[in-house]
């Protein structure tokens, strides 16, 4: 079956194994079965004690996880924080309790990394980007001019969907066919346009890049890459990177972490390449907002007067210690100040992307009962460094 599922669209694969179930494919307990109505009878019932009974019994209810890391831990450990906005790092450290995870907050209208609560694991050299890798996905074919806001896509004979509802419930096949519409060439030329496979940074402190790969591995359609990230690896600060520049129209930042309060007063932004996306975020936005108003990512406690836009991403990884992952990328529209947040959890079949929403809407919801948003964050007025824009093909 992993022959036929590498080989067949997620659609198909579907149909191979519903039409298996339908058609008599038996479960492990209905072959228990009959294998026990066949076999002969012992000739001497072997007694067991009930004490022996029980123990057996409960381990085989006791369901046996299959992620090695750990769902709770300590994510402040080890942090320095030294240059960090101690209003946004007391948010985020609160929002995320006790749950193995990291919180990158940026201000998009500069690059400024405001806090990264464990530090250790941000700055990892990525992980499977899972479903937040459809927001390339739909960059990249609104810039191709494969879909636009409105296109309905046929998913199967009774379905058809259109980019805001595919972003807002994270529909994979939607997604895979926009990949395998692309082709890998021309993937790649938008991921690395976005940031990905390179650092986000600027002399960030044990930054290291994430991963994308130089030809399409062997396996697997672009269409797997395109809807569940196979074959990437995505760094909270690349999510926060791009995430900045969808929030501010279009410029790409390099990521800067203040390390001391003078590093702060000297701050000066410096852009890394200016994106050609601002035609297509009006397409895009919508699904983000309808991803917290309604989709997955409904428990970031959507609220009509302070709009949240994101993306979550739910997945396995099993390139380390295995562990299961819950991404969420956001951004707000609210008063006078805007504020990326990127949330990663790692740990065990609990943590996902819908949890990792709940995060973000904590902080954001916190840093709005404080007035944070009804401030001006400002920053040094010395000049900004550019580099030249950088167009689509």
């Amino acid at each position: 079956m992993r022959v036929i599922a590498r080989l067949l669209p997620p659609l198909a694969v579907f149909a191979v194994f519903s039409a298996a179930l339908l058609h008599g494919a038996a479960s492990p307990s209905a072959t228990a079965k009959k294998s026990a109505a066949k076999a002969p009878a012992p000739k001497g019932p072997a007694k067991k004690s009930s004490s022996s009974t029980k123990s057996s019994a409960t381990a085989k209810r006791r369901p046996v996880s299959r992620y090695a890391t750990p769902t709770y831990a300590d994510p402040t450990e080890g942090d320095a924080i030294d240059g960090e906005d101690l209003v946004v790092r007391r948010a985020a450290v609160e929002a995320l309790g006790g749950l193995n995870g990291t919180v990158v907050a940026v201000d998009p209208t500069t690059g400024r990394v405001l806090s990264i609560v464990n530090q250790k694991l941000a700055l990892k050299s990525g992980f499977c980007p899972c479903s937040t890798i459809k927001l390339v996905t739909s960059l990249a074919a609104l810039s191709e001019g494969l879909v636009d806001r409105t296109t309905k896509l046929r998913l199967s004979r009774r379905v058809a969907m259109d980019l805001t509802e595919a972003l807002a419930v994270s529909n994979n096949p939607y997604f895979a066919q926009l990949g395998n519409k692309l082709g890998f060439e021309k993937l790649a030329y938008y991921a690395r346009l976005f940031g990905l496979g390179e650092k986000a940074g600027l002399n960030i402190p044990g930054e290291q890049p994430g991963e994308f790969p130089e030809t399409k591995p062997a396996g697997y359609s672009v269409g797997l890459m395109t809807s569940f990230g196979t074959g990437i690896r995505l760094t909270p600060l690349q999510l926060a990177s791009l995430l900045s520049a969808i929030a501010n129209g279009g410029t790409l930042y390099y990521l800067q972490y203040p390390q001391s309060q003078k590093e702060v007063e000297n701050f000066t932004p410096r852009v890394k390449r200016h994106l050609d996306i601002q035609p297509y975020l009006s397409e895009i936005k919508p699904g983000m907002l309808g991803a917290v108003e309604y989709g997955t990512a409904k428990r970031a406690a959507y609220d009509p007067s302070e709009p949240v836009f994101g993306k979550t991403g739910t997945c396995s990884e099993f390139s380390g210690p295995p562990a299961h992952l819950g991404w969420f990328g956001a951004f707000n529209d609210t008063g006078k100040s805007k504020l990326v947040v990127v949330v990663l959890l790692t740990g065990g079949r609990t943590v996902n992307g819908p949890l990792a929403s709940s995060v973000a809407g904590a902080f954001f919801k916190t840093l709005s009962q404080s007035q944070f948003f009804a401030q001006t964050h400002g920053y040094s007025p010395a000049a900004m460094v550019g580099a030249p824009t950088c167009c689509a093909q």
